[in-house]
């Protein structure tokens, strides 16, 4: 009958993908509380287990008292009780061993065959219980150490706008809110998603997937992109609007990598790859620069910018040329936005003629800098304007551009 057990104890370890000592723990308490439950005590009854003898024996193991020990007034009533267990009074230790006195030692062996059916019965849906919980929990770490990353999984219903997806082990769900609005999935179909939270509740871990985070973009380009996965390109910023367009700042250490052709591959199959995952999601790859008005310029690549400063409280106006205000400011303000996040700066956009036209007032508590800021002004001239994805051409252009026009 040992065998038995610790035989299907192995199985069920080995199935549930569980360590073994996790389940024979689990037995053991079952067993406990099944012995209990037949001799009607509550007592310090223990299970030893030998799985390579393949043997299991239960003992009640207990001192033999006059009387109870005395206790601390500070000890709560779980550790009273739980020092009593170990103590059984001559009277009630003689019903074991009618030779029983005062400071013996009392082990006796419970037979498991005694416990009678409705015992093992409870010992089996705890056993069962507890194997469930041990699941869930490696389950919960399991995926608790997966957060940040990329899982891919089958939908197995859509509920009331939330999309439930077969993970194997267990389920994930995205939530309307994090999916990208003009997606729309089936039963059945393969979906890819990043990992942003893992939660427990009643019916086990609950694993949060997305697929409007900016992390899965920087996920998806370090699958894509070799250099990415090996470190020599790094990804410092993402900035999405899930399924029409988003940024990404890369960079590198190594002068002889483009950081931005390595993103896009040859002929662009590298980035078409994500493209295609995102929905047709627009991907501007901005070459990442330690230098604010370097960075804020390739971020809103490709307006003619003619002038940005720095007025600190994290904003930043920007002055573009008339022509290209609404190709820096985008589709509802699209663009700016995504290039504020990448900046980590507010940015106010004006075009050239607008700017000129203000009151002299108005424009000075524009550019007014906040308290204890530094103002930084820099005109399209220079290494500013020539360094990053901008063509010789364009730098010339924004030099000799007659100021005021």
């Amino acid at each position: 009958m040992e065998t038995d057990i610790l035989e299907n104890l192995s199985l069920i370890a080995k199935t549930k993908n569980l360590e073994n000592g996790t389940v024979v723990s689990t037995l053991q308490q079952a067993l406990v509380n099944a012995a209990r439950k037949y001799l009607n005590i509550q007592k310090n009854i223990e299970a030893d287990i030998d799985a390579q003898a393949g043997e299991i024996k239960v003992y009640l193991r207990v001192t033999v008292v006059e009387d109870y020990p005395d206790v601390l007034p500070e000890m709560t009533a779980e550790e009273v009780a739980a020092l009593d267990e170990k103590y059984m009074l001559v009277s009630e230790a003689q019903d074991y061993n009618e030779d029983a006195v005062a400071g013996d030692y009392l082990e006796m062996e419970i037979p498991i065959e005694n416990f009678g059916r409705a015992a093992i019965q409870a010992a089996k849906q705890m056993l069962l219980q507890k194997v469930r919980d041990a699941e869930r929990e490696k389950i919960f770490e399991d995926y608790q150490h997966r957060v940040g990353t990329l899982v891919s999984g089958t939908v197995q219903q859509v509920d009331r706008g939330n999309i439930l997806i077969n993970l194997g082990k267990t389920e994930g769900i995205i939530p309307l809110k994090e999916q990208i609005r003009k997606e729309r999935y089936r039963q059945g179909d393969t979906i890819r998603a990043y990992i942003a939270n893992v939660s427990t509740n009643v019916k086990g871990p609950q694993v949060l997937l997305s697929r409007t985070h900016p992390e899965l973009l920087a996920r998806l380009f370090e699958l894509e992109v070799p250099e990415i996965n090996d470190g020599v390109v790094i990804i410092k910023g993402v900035a999405r609007d899930p399924g029409f367009r988003a940024k990404i700042a890369v960079s590198t250490k190594d002068e002889r990598i483009d950081p931005v052709g390595a993103c896009v591959g040859m002929k662009g199959n590298r980035v078409q790859a994500i493209v295609r995952e995102l929905s047709n999601e627009r991907i501007d790859i901005i070459h990442w620069s330690e230098d604010l008005n370097v960075y804020i310029r390739r971020s809103l690549s490709p307006a003619n910018i003619r002038q940005i400063t720095d007025i600190g409280d994290g904003r930043v106006v920007v002055i573009v040329a008339d022509e290209d205000l609404s190709q820096a400011i985008g589709r509802g303000g699209q663009n700016v936005r995504l290039a504020s996040k990448m900046v980590g700066r507010e940015i106010d956009i004006y075009g050239q003629t607008e700017f000129d036209n203000m009151p002299v007032e108005e424009r000075d508590a524009l550019l007014k800098p906040r308290e204890g800021a530094i103002p930084q002004t820099a005109e399209t001239t220079g290494a500013a304007a020539s360094s990053g994805k901008f063509s010789e051409l364009e730098s010339l252009f924004s030099k000799k551009k007659p100021e005021g026009e």
